[in-house]
């Protein structure tokens, strides 16, 4: 007899593109779901593709996994929506008909590479902090940095939160006319606006900041506000990763 495969509801809803894992116990102990006609507000509650599961009176669908790379644009929002009614980044893939979700998060007015996925389980292993994938983004600050206040990134700095740990900072350019220096700064910690912070600690507050790359994955080809699709080789690639540092 083959056994059954059993698994969290907010797990199979998440892995389902309901949303990020996190937002679906939010849904469940809001009373939302059924399975098998009977309310659910149990997070430990265990499921089988089998079950009928309904959320808001809809059956959950199985969706197929779809990954993008999104080139941000500043002044969006990277949520799926805004009290406020500032652009978002699900605004940008509307015409997608999965709904798909930001791994990670980019600041309001920083740019360039967000991964987008209705993958639960690659999105939730991208962003745990003890996977350590890298990001790198350019920045612009005002001035000329001295190579010794960069020494400071790359050793690590003590920030609110604690030290972060070494980052690896190379110098672009210095341009001139503007009195700007532009350089790289791969980490890959996630804190919230750690690189803005980071750059706050040795005196120089960015002006301009864009992120650049995702582990392998780089911008080229991608207009700001345009996205693509990952290639197969990609998604197998990204989950190589994540499954490296299990």
């Amino acid at each position: 007899m083959t056994e059954v495969q059993v698994e969290r509801l907010q797990k199979m809803m998440a892995a389902s593109g309901v949303a990020s894992r996190r937002e679906c116990e939010k849904i469940i102990l809001q009373g939302r779901v059924t399975v098998n006609g009977k309310p659910v507000i149990e997070l430990g509650t265990k499921v089988s593709p089998t079950d009928r599961i309904l959320i808001d009176g809809r059956p959950l669908r199985k969706e197929r996994h779809r990954y993008f790379l999104l080139n941000k644009p500043p002044a969006v929002m990277t949520t799926m929506k805004d009290p406020r009614g500032r652009r978002t980044v699900a605004e940008l893939m509307d015409k997608e008909r999965e709904r798909v979700y930001p791994v990670g998060r980019l600041d309001f007015m920083t740019e360039g590479l967000l991964i987008m996925t209705n993958d639960g389980a690659l999105a939730q292993g991208m962003t745990h902090p003890s996977y350590h994938i890298n990001k790198t983004y350019e920045v612009v600050v005002d001035g000329h940095v001295e190579e010794e206040k960069l020494d400071k990134l790359r050793t690590g700095i003590r920030l609110c939160d604690g030290m972060t740990a070494p980052a690896l900072v190379e110098i672009k350019r210095y341009d001139s006319r503007r009195d700007q220096s532009i350089f790289e700064v791969t980490i890959h910690e996630g804190r919230n606006r750690q690189v803005r912070r980071m750059c706050e600690a040795i005196g120089y507050p960015v002006r301009k900041l864009k992120r650049t790359q995702v582990a392998f994955l780089s911008l080229q080809g991608v207009k700001k506000g345009a996205y693509r699709e990952l290639t197969d080789d990609e998604v197998v690639h990204l989950k190589k990763l994540v499954m490296h540092h299990e």
